[in-house]
């Protein structure tokens, strides 16, 4: 059994040879940002702690594999930090901290833009993505590019979720043998793990707030268009973004005021910069005092202890001043139908974006088109031993994006969804709806898959609006989190309300890198009382 309090062990950064203080690797962004202003750290000290840390949580010791990369050329960009700081000029908080990306994220720094896949290996674009760009300008510091679920989890319908060609199994730090979810698994298993100070990861339907569940964090998925896709690996341009994933809420909210803001090459965020808000100074903890919440679980019963972490979270809620109302959704009927056109539409998208991404890519990538990426894992035994590409194959067969009949049908599902989620909202005129973000996660069974549980996150994916999740508490040591959904562009509101549930509830706790739930000691007793 390896405890988190071992592993922290080492990650001490030295101010000045006459004193030494010690900085845990689970502190937020902000107490980092705190401790490199009054001089008890400096940005190349973190830098080099983290790396540490890496090597020996990721590499070695529990083995996450939850980082893929390491960017180069992180020192020589603290050192930079480090020496704007001492001349006094300072880009904002997030200035001089680690943040890891997810591996479909370009950045310029040498390194490869891989979505997990043996086939782009050679990816090196030379390109930072808009959302990278944004975050070096406000002083972060990439630290390097996380694993995810291979093509963000869009390559076959019996995908294990957190494995990729490129760089194996995340696991998940509270429960090595437990699922980290995906596609964004890395970036959740990474920041859980205190590899970074934060990281991004990417959505197209759940995969930011799955894995930050899972992985006990805070994960948001902006409104869609409120964040660029430019030069990031695509599925749908209708449903795709990238969003925050760290251990507060006011990270979250930090981070989004950096990476918001419309760019020219995605039409979709022409509105970004009229609809964007200081999201870090809107977090109030009295924010669910009067706010109308609907409370959504149509999963309930499935997972007894997720049932007892939500009526704790209800209380919690209540006890702040919040107004309960239960709510109900759409009938099956609806949900069967918006899944249905989910999937179908998806399916044409990621032909025609992905056809589109891999055009652009340097010519020492092979793989030109869908097709063959199809035929490079046909030849790659390295890319199927666990699963195949089903869903590739079928969106190899579907038609061009121009085509009426899928034109019809993604507005048709973006307008079901809408309607779904914006009749729960206004018949009850609610300021949120909350739902657990799903059950614990599942032991990892490549023979037989693990148990589903639900999730809420389809509703807010289909029509493109917020969805926050944020720690609500765990099941025998597993954790479980808590869902808010909201209207498009409320993302300041869902933070506000989020941010005042985390700080009433701090349920929060550090993994303990346990191998199986068995090793927990009530656990371990009650199997074997002899």
């Amino acid at each position: 059994m390896i405890r988190s309090a071992a592993l922290a062990v080492g990650f001490a950064v030295v101010a000045s040879a006459a004193q030494a203080q010690s900085i845990s690797p689970y502190a937020s962004a902000g107490e980092q940002q705190a401790a490199l202003t009054d001089g008890r750290t400096t940005s190349v000290e973190l830098v080099r702690a983290y790396l540490d840390r890496i090597e020996r949580i990721d590499r070695a010791g529990p083995k996450l594999n939850a980082v893929l990369t390491l960017n180069p050329r992180a020192l020589d960009d603290a050192r930079r930090l480090d020496a704007e700081r001492r001349a006094g000029k300072l880009r904002g908080p997030l200035h001089g901290v680690t943040v890891l990306l997810k591996d479909n994220i370009e950045t310029a720094d040498g390194t490869a833009t891989t979505a997990g896949s043996l086939a782009l290996t050679a990816n090196v674009t030379g390109r930072d993505a808009p959302i990278v760009t944004r975050l070096r300008e406000a002083g972060a510091i990439v630290l390097g590019k996380t694993n995810l679920s291979e093509w963000a989890n869009f390559r076959s319908t019996r995908s294990i979720s957190g494995w990729s060609g490129a760089g194996g199994l995340v696991r998940n730090p509270y429960s090595l043998d437990r699922t980290a979810c995906g596609s964004s698994s890395g970036s959740g298993a990474a920041v859980a793990a205190g590899l970074a100070a934060f990281a991004i990861g990417t959505e197209t339907d759940g995969s930011v707030t799955c894995p930050a569940a899972m992985n006990g964090v805070v994960g948001l998925k902006p409104t869609v268009g409120l964040v660029a896709r430019t030069h990031i690996v695509p599925i749908s341009p209708a449903q795709d973004t990238a969003g925050p994933m760290t251990r507060t809420v006011a990270d979250a909210a930090a981070m989004l005021n950096v990476i918001a803001g419309s760019d020219p090459s995605d039409p979709a965020t022409k509105d970004a910069d009229a609809r964007k808000a200081n999201y870090l100074a809107g977090l109030k903890r009295d924010a669910l005092k009067g706010a109308r919440i609907g409370v959504w679980f149509p999963w309930k019963g499935r997972s007894p202890q997720t049932d007892a972490v939500f009526a704790a979270a209800l209380k919690t809620l209540e006890d702040q001043g919040a107004v309960l109302v239960e709510i109900k959704g759409p009938d099956d009927a609806t949900n069967s139908r918006i899944a249905e056109l989910e999937s179908d539409t998806l399916r044409t998208e990621f032909k025609a974006a992905l056809n589109d991404y891999l055009a652009s890519t340097p010519a020492a990538v092979k793989s030109r088109t869908l097709d063959d990426l199809i035929a490079f894992n046909k030849d790659e035994p390295r890319e199927t031993p666990l699963f195949g590409q089903e869903i590739f194959e079928a969106a190899a067969a579907k038609p061009p994006i121009t085509d009426p009949g899928y034109v019809e049908k993604r507005t048709v599902v973006r307008k079901l969804a809408r309607d779904s989620l914006d009749r729960m909202l206004g018949d009850n005129r609610l300021d949120a709806i909350v739902s657990p973000s799903g059950g614990p996660p599942s032991v990892v069974d490549p023979v037989n898959g693990g148990p589903f549980f639900g999730s809420p996150s389809r509703l807010p994916a289909v029509s493109g609006y917020p969805h926050l999740t944020v720690p609500a508490g765990y099941a025998t040591g597993l954790p479980v989190g808590l869902s808010f959904l909201g209207p498009e562009w409320s993302e300041a509101r869902l933070l506000a309300l989020g941010y005042a549930f985390e700080q009433a509830a701090k349920v929060r706790r550090e993994p303990e890198f346990l191998p199986d739930v068995g090793a927990r000691p009530e656990i371990g007793r009650a199997y074997d009382p002899r």
